[in-house]
């Protein structure tokens, strides 16, 4: 296992965490164009998106380094009760992304370790996430820390059945 050191997002993070987030969407966007949008000036996006979050009670936000490189990100939040959901009080986790560099060598499991001892530590009785379908490594990974799968997102876009997708 890699030397790694998750620790807090600062301000000074932004630009490589915005890359990182950027990359996370184009792999779902890669995975499917109808369901996970992709913009122009996406990692700005992110950047400005996070640097509002920074700081926010509740939010989970933070980096893995590497031999001083930021390797990934995890974002993760307290939410309240959610009846469309039927999901009482929570820890949700958002986003968790490792570069292809640093991947295999144990830095989404810190992350995921640090982002559920952070969210539970502050009162998440429980945490829930989700997985793109194609993401299977993660879901193991997810799988090895206690997660268990409880719903299927299922999505109809007007083109599917003219697709033969249905």
């Amino acid at each position: 296992m890699t030397d790694v050191h998750v620790r807090a997002m600062t301000k000074a993070d932004l630009i490589q965490v915005g890359e990182l987030a950027g990359a996370l969407v184009r792999l779902h966007h890669g995975w499917d164009t109808r369901r996970f949008f992709l913009v122009d000036g996406v990692e700005e996006g992110y950047r400005w998106f996070f640097s509002r979050e920074l700081g926010k009670p509740g939010v989970v936000l933070l980096v893995a380094e590497v031999a001083g490189v930021i390797a990934g990100y995890v974002y993760g939040s307290l939410e309240e009760r959610d009846w469309a959901k039927l999901l009482d009080a929570h820890g949700a986790i958002h986003d968790v992304y490792v570069a292809d560099t640093h991947r295999r060598a144990g830095v989404a499991s810190a992350l995921m370790q640090s982002a559920i001892a952070a969210l539970e530590g502050q009162g998440a009785a429980q945490i829930v996430l989700s997985s793109a379908t194609p993401n299977t490594q993660a879901q193991a990974l997810f799988a090895s820390m206690g997660f268990r799968p409880t719903m299927i997102e299922m999505t109809r876009s007007p083109d599917t059945l003219q697709s033969g997708d249905a």
